[in-house]
């Protein structure tokens, strides 16, 4: 099958908003597959022969959406598809993008192997040179393992067969935008893109292909088509040239919440004579985020974060959006009940959401999906890391570097180390992660692990999860944060998991998870019991006007709790039998939007401190 047009495909916008050419062509649509139960494949011939089946891509097989709907375990997936490259492309290298593949996947062009790439959350590039010309028709062809038996970072995939808790249904393969993009020979590989407020201006690194002489680059920073800066640098001296964009201070707009302002920004490789030899149109923003005492101050000003845990799922979908407008209606939906942001939780989000963060003025968390093994009941049941984490929270590092609305990264969830065991491989994984995660971005607050097992003395941000139920108790549970003295989460015998706090900004990154399904609520009345079939934290709420009382009553021990500069409610939606969301998992609405709204637009103590 051959792609003609961008035109009528599922999600046919461009997946890497910051940095964007003229020259890609979106391989999204159907494709040929089939499911390889055995891993056998590579032996029986996969990689040369036409597949038994069809898939939507990017939608995984596991999705109603992607025509295929199969939800038992599958060893390893294939996927064939044969394309033609623009001939108009004649001249320049041509590059095949995947978003992410899940789990282990391997890609052939015309029967050579031209990349591998293990881990489901993250990007990966072939270079096609010498295989896939311009004006060639070329066959792709892609293996994907995902075996329920290896360690891995799934997030919250489950390992079992059913969904079950707080795990849902798998994801296998292709499961974000496939497409292809043609550079020159010296190209602009990424750009790094650091805002200085204190400054007033924006510090951009530019790695390169290669050097040539003569060569320039030069950026451009315009608001609304006006030239608000612009630079240039010898492009034949480093591999990764940089330059500073000073902003006039009439031109100055701090990204913020309230003020989400972006600015266009082109960069281009020019040569000798002053012609582009390569060009990328991107975006950026001015904002600030600095650490004061236990106050998180965004542009100098005390923000209190009013966080949801969004799981990042969809009905019909799974961890693919069913399209690029349902990202921007879960933000939308988040502000409307009050939210200012979200953690990300145990999913690299597509890099589309964090644009749409971006220009609506969403505070966003990043985080890694590390939690790899489920059931047990023990100690470390989650996390059994390798190197491949470490390898792979690089990527989500160099991929969301540029994004105004990430405030804080998160590599790790709920850990479960003890304090004075023996060191072990995810303690050391847990140190390797922060430690790389400062070096990639020193700008960022760093939390070490959200909840439990806090093992980095130097951690940025120290937390909590707590699920306690009744506002009274949760009060005098928090209420120690004055005296230095936080709630800590503990081993189940009341055993030390983490490192003393030592001061650091403070927040209850999960809590609330109020459990409440009117229809399950409905039949359980009309039959006599109680008796669930869905699944959610402590007792459930006995109607909606308990819900209110609770989630207001939670909500306010936070929010005047001077030393708390945010929290993180779970969750904004239904997932599965998981029924603790403000909205239903088809996005409808619960409760009184009105008055959710109300009970989060409190004052927050800590706003009231002084602005720098």
């Amino acid at each position: 099958m051959t792609v003609a047009s961008n035109h009528a495909l599922p999600k046919p916008e461009h997946p890497r908003p910051q940095l964007v050419r003229d020259t890609w062509l979106n391989l999204n649509g159907t494709w040929g597959f089939e499911i390889d139960a055995g891993d056998s494949g590579w032996e029986r011939g996969l990689t040369t022969r036409e597949l038994t089946g069809e898939i939507l891509v990017p939608f995984a097989p596991e999705s109603a959406l992607s025509g295929v709907g199969h939800v038992d375990f599958m060893e390893a997936v294939w996927y064939r598809r044969t394309i033609t490259v623009p001939g108009e492309w004649a001249g320049k290298k041509v590059l095949l993008h995947f978003g992410a593949v899940d789990h282990d996947a391997t890609v052939w062009v015309n029967g050579v192997e031209v990349a591998r790439h293990r881990g489901g959350f993250t990007p990966f590039t072939a270079d096609l040179s010498g295989l896939a010309e311009p004006g060639e028709d070329a066959v792709l062809v892609v293996r994907a393992r995902d075996s329920r038996h290896e360690m891995q970072a799934r997030g919250k995939q489950a390992t079992w067969y059913s969904n079950t808790h707080c795990q849902y249904t798998r994801t296998t393969g292709i499961w974000q935008t496939v497409w292809l993009e043609a550079v020159p020979e010296v190209h602009i590989k990424h750009l790094r893109i650091t805002p200085n407020l204190a400054d007033s201006s924006l510090a951009l690194e530019v790695p390169l292909s290669q050097n040539r002489a003569g060569h320039t680059i030069k950026a451009i920073l315009r608001n609304a088509g006006t030239t608000v800066a612009e630079a240039s640098v010898r492009a034949d001296l480093d591999l990764s040239p940089s330059l500073r964009l000073g902003i006039p201070q009439d031109e100055l707009r701090p990204w913020s919440p309230e003020d989400p302002f972006l600015y266009d920004l082109e960069v281009a490789i020019e040569d000798a004579t002053g012609s582009p030899v390569d060009q990328v149109a991107s975006y950026a923003a001015v904002r600030s985020v600095a650490l004061d005492g236990k106050v998180v101050r965004i542009n100098g000003k005390p923000v209190f974060q009013r966080l949801v845990l969004d799981q990042g799922y969809w009905p019909d979908s799974l961890m693919t959006s069913p399209d690029d407008a349902a990202l921007v209606k879960d933000i939308e939906l988040s502000m409307a009940a009050g939210f200012n942001g979200a953690r990300l939780h145990q999913k690299v989000f597509e890099e589309r959401f964090l644009y749409h963060a971006d220009r609506l003025g969403y505070l966003v968390w990043g985080e890694f999906g590390d939690w790899g093994v489920s059931g047990g009941g023990t100690v470390g049941h989650n996390q059994k890391p390798t190197a491949s984490f470490v390898a792979q929270w690089l990527e989500v590092l160099q991929r969301d570097f540029n994004h105004p609305s990430i405030i804080g990264w998160c590599p790790l969830n709920e850990t479960h180390q003890l304090l004075h065991d023996r060191i072990t491989v995810l303690d050391d994984v847990t140190q390797a992660m922060f430690l790389a995660t400062k070096l990639a971005d020193p700008t960022r607050p760093v939390i070490d692990a959200s909840g439990y097992s806090h093992r980095v003395r130097e951690t940025d941000i120290y937390d909590s999860h707590s699920y306690e139920q009744d506002p009274d108790k949760f009060r005098l549970q928090q209420e120690g944060l004055a005296d230095g003295k936080p709630f800590l989460n503990r081993t189940p015998d009341g055993g030390d998991y983490s490192v003393p706090y030592a001061g650091q900004p403070y927040f209850v990154s999960e809590f609330g998870g109020i459990w409440w399904n009117e229809e399950e609520a409905r039949q359980a009345a009309e039959a006599g019991n109680d008796v669930a079939s869905s699944w959610g934290y402590g007792q459930r709420v006995a109607s909606e006007e308990e819900f209110h009382e609770r989630f207001e009553g939670l909500c306010r021990v936070l929010l005047q709790n001077a030393d708390m500069f945010g929290y993180c409610y779970t969750q904004l939606t239904d997932v599965f039998q998981e029924k603790n969301g403000i909205f239903t998992f088809d996005r409808g609405p619960k409760f009184d939007l009105e008055r959710i709204r109300a009970a989060q637009l409190r004052p927050a103590a800590i706003e009231g401190e002084q602005d720098l």
